[in-house]
């Protein structure tokens, strides 16, 4: 039944956002304004927010000519977010787009109830009072979820088959995100069915990493996993960097820790996300009220493997794991 209710909610979702390519390639006459809201100093996720503005170039809309984007930026404190997101809503802006950061999007929720507001990703909005139904999302929130429960058991697995005697992960999550909680118990969950060991590592500020990282060293994990949270993608560097001084395998929740010389990602494609999130902004201009786009989930998924940490930490992928990657870094 969940499988039937995801396909109906992807599907009703493409049909809904789905317009002609003659239309989309259309000059918008009207010059509109967006603004944009995100937990890091900039963004957490640049080469998906570089697809976005693609995308809405594609689908007619030119930044300086007919329009404006306004960026907001937390830098990691999100005692600020309703500040940000107030002044937006003062700016009167058309549409506000939120990066993808549960704080930031009930923050930009509590600013206003009438600008529309397009969730760039966010985990899940349905538990966490964002939208009461993915198919019906309500109000004035739509956009792009990351409500996949098999990522959890996913990541494990292939961690596991990337480090065959793995029997105790750290597991690095912001626990002032509320929905990480959910991510966290799920991953529990997960951990369970496979008979391995949690390390809860909690952060909930910069200034936690430290004696995060001091903890997880002194119960001797074997491997990290790392949930996806914009304040932890924000800290990229710093965690890849601990993990490989503590020669810890890790798994990723972006390519971009892959990219800074992690060992192994598996998450959606955030790349074709903010892809679609262009697309909701391009039919909420266009007449379409939020209420009536479901929230879409994500339907690719990659995973990316680093070759060259792989050797340094002694790890050799399987074939099998090789067979399934989309991309080796090398």
């Amino acid at each position: 039944m969940r499988l039937q209710t995801m396909g109906f909610v992807v599907s009703l979702a493409l049909a809904l956002l789905a317009a002609p390519l003659a239309a989309e390639a259309q000059q918008p006459a009207q010059r509109y304004r967006l603004g944009y809201l995100g937990p890091g100093s900039g963004s957490t996720l640049p080469a998906a927010l570089d697809a976005f503005r693609q995308q809405l170039r594609h689908l007619g809309y030119v930044e300086g000519q007919n329009l404006g984007i306004e960026y907001r930026w937390a830098a990691d404190r999100d005692d600020q977010l309703p500040s940000l997101a107030a002044d937006l809503v003062r700016l009167k802006v058309d549409v506000i787009v939120v990066e993808g950061h549960t704080p930031a999007i009930q923050a930009a929720k509590q600013a206003t109830s009438t600008i529309p507001i397009v969730m760039g990703v966010s985990g899940d909005p349905v538990k966490t009072g964002l939208v009461e139904s993915l198919a019906r999302p309500g109000g004035n929130v739509t956009g792009l979820s990351l409500l996949t429960p098999e990522l959890a058991p996913k990541r494990l697995e292939l961690l596991k088959e990337a480090v065959p005697t793995l029997a105790r992960v750290a597991v690095l999550w912001n626990a002032a995100n509320p929905v990480k909680v959910l991510d966290w118990h799920e991953t529990q969950a997960a951990a369970s069915a496979l008979g391995l060991q949690l390390q809860s590592l909690e952060v909930r500020g910069p200034p936690d990493f430290d004696g995060t990282f001091d903890a997880a060293t002194r119960d001797r994990a074997d491997a990290l996993v790392v949930l996806p949270d914009g304040l932890i993608n924000s800290h990229r560097k710093q965690i890849v960097d601990f993990a490989m001084a503590s020669r810890l395998p890790g798994m990723y929740p972006y390519r971009e820790f892959v990219d800074a010389g992690g060992l192994m990602s598996y998450a959606p494609s955030y790349v074709d996300l903010f892809r679609r999130a262009a697309m909701y902004v391009d039919r909420i201009l266009h007449g379409t009220k939020p209420a009536d786009l479901p929230v879409e989930q994500p339907t690719k998924f990659e995973l990316v493997l680093n070759m060259k940490t792989a050797q340094a930490l002694g790890i050799t992928f399987p074939p099998t794991l090789l067979i399934l990657a989309d991309e080796v870094i090398r």
